[in-house]
C-alpha cells in the first residue's frame, strides 16, 4: 500500500464483498468505496421497498465517514447509481433530509443492474 494511505473499516457498515476497503484515506481525502443497502449484521439486502433501501445505503455510507473520523458536511462529492432513473425524485428527498443544509457535487447514474440486486448505490469522497 502506498505510504501515507490509511484503509477505512468499521463494524458499523457491511463488510466489503470483494477486494477493496471500506474507504481508504489518503492525505487530507477519504475514498468512501460505494456502499448498497446491505444490513451490516447480517450481510443481506434490506427490505422496505426503495426508500428503505436508499436509506439504508446512505446509513452505510454515514457509518464509514464516522469510521475515517468524518461527517456529513466533510463530504465533498457524491456518486449515487440508481437501477430505475424514474426513482430520481423519491431519491433527492431522502437524500435531501440525510445531508440537510449541506450539499456536496453529485452525480446520478442510470445502471441496468447492481451487485445483490440492489437498488442504489452510494460512493463518495470526503475531505478530513
Amino acid at each position: 500500500m502506498r505510504v501515507g494511505a490509511e484503509i477505512v473499516h468499521t463494524d458499523a457498515a457491511p463488510k466489503a464483498i470483494g477486494p477493496y476497503s471500506q474507504a481508504l484515506a489518503v492525505g487530507g481525502w477519504v475514498f468512501l468505496s460505494g456502499q448498497i443497502p446491505l444490513d451490516p449484521a447480517s450481510g443481506e439486502l434490506v427490505g422496505g421497498g426503495f426508500a428503505g433501501q436508499a436509506a439504508r445505503a446512505l446509513a452505510n455510507l454515514d457509518a464509514v465517514l464516522t469510521a475515517a473520523g468524518c461527517d456529513r458536511t466533510a463530504v465533498a462529492k457524491v456518486t449515487v447509481y440508481l437501477t430505475d432513473l424514474a426513482r430520481f425524485s423519491e431519491f433527492n428527498e431522502i437524500y435531501a433530509e440525510f445531508f440537510g443544509s449541506h450539499r456536496p457535487a453529485r452525480a446520478v447514474i442510470g445502471v441496468a443492474a447492481l451487485p445483490r440486486g440492489a437498488q442504489v448505490e452510494v460512493e463518495a469522497v470526503a475531505a478530513r
